[in-house]
């Protein structure tokens, strides 16, 4: 995992010092932040010295009267930068499945008792995002964090190292600490359009290709029934409600009598077998077909519905990495 940066006030090496904290909570406090000057602090610094010199060599009240404001300033943003952060509790919150190489949002609980200003929360390795370094305002209360993200690979994964960051109030000083959520996101096989295979039935050939990701007869139906709020509107039958018979939904049926399984193609790369079954099994379920999913390792009968989609894109971003994935015999 690439190590973090934080680029407030031109640096970009904070985020890369500090003890890491893990785990599903992370409170804020002495311990585990970290402050150190930017850039503009340092000129700043640099700044009121000189006024220093510039007073003891002339003899003059008023350039060592700014220098010390100056410096007065530079104390007291000290604190408020480190109070800004101190106190502040993170939790994770439940995440929503996606799909690898697509965007993806990791929720965060936080908590406060005051409200905080300009506070940067950065994902290690996520390069920075328009949203990732846009200031944030934590009101005081509980309240909702979402980070974006991006993960190639499937399974149940984690988003790294997450940098939480403040230069408020005068940008003299950052703050900041370093934290890994424990809490895993499910990340479905990237979808890719291709061939996927048939489980083989009794009196057909074994394992018949469906090329491109369609199927011959997937828009053949056999039967209306009453159109239910969870169906696709895909499946309403139109020509039915234009002619006054109400709101129903178009049963289909594979041409064999029997809902198709859904297996691995042979001859492909195991990786690439599971991208083609996640953009066939989503585009299944968008027209609301009925279909199943045979792996080595489990097999899901025939059914339909957004949690069946779920159960079967779970099962494909569960499946053993090594090996392969075409039944045999």
């Amino acid at each position: 995992m690439p190590s973090a940066e934080i680029r407030s006030g031109g640096l970009g090496w904070p985020g890369r010092l500090g003890r890491l904290q893990r785990g599903e909570a992370l409170q804020l406090r002495l311990g585990n932040l970290y402050i150190l000057p930017t850039a503009f602090g340092v000129l700043w610094l640099g700044g009121a010295l000189l006024l220093q010199v510039v007073g003891i060599q002339t003899q003059r009240n008023g350039p060592l009267l700014l220098s010390f404001l100056m410096l007065t300033l530079q104390l007291l943003a000290l604190h408020l930068t480190h109070f800004n952060l101190q106190g502040l509790e993170l939790r994770c919150g439940r995440s929503e499945p996606g799909f690898a190489g697509e965007a993806l949002i990791y929720p965060l609980l936080a908590r406060s008792r005051h409200p905080r200003n300009a506070i940067r929360l950065r994902l290690a390795g996520q390069g920075l995002s328009s949203r990732a370094a846009q200031p944030r305002r934590i009101p005081a209360g509980t309240s909702s964090l979402e980070l974006d993200w991006r993960c190639d690979q499937r399974g149940l994964q984690a988003p790294g190292v997450l940098v939480i960051s403040s230069t408020a109030p005068l940008g003299l000083f950052v703050c900041w600490s370093r934290w890994a959520p424990s809490a895993r996101q499910t990340v479905y096989p990237a979808r890719q359009r291709g061939p996927v295979g048939l489980v083989a039935r009794a009196g057909t050939d074994a394992d018949a290709v469906v090329a491109g990701g369609g199927r011959e007869g997937s828009e053949h139906w056999h039967d209306l029934r009453p159109h239910r709020p969870q169906d696709s509107q895909a499946r309403l039958a139109w020509k039915a409600l234009a002619q006054g018979r109400g709101r129903l939904s178009k049963v289909f049926r594979d041409p064999g009598g029997e809902p198709p399984l859904l297996t691995p193609a042979a001859g492909l790369e195991p990786e690439r077998a599971l991208r083609h079954l996640a953009a066939e099994i989503w585009q299944r379920s968008r027209r609301g077909e009925v279909y199943g999913l045979v792996l080595p390792h489990l097999s899901i009968p025939a059914g339909q519905g957004q949690r069946h989609r779920d159960r079967c894109l779970l099962a494909l971003a569960k499946a053993p990495s090594n090996g392969t994935l075409v039944r045999h015999g």
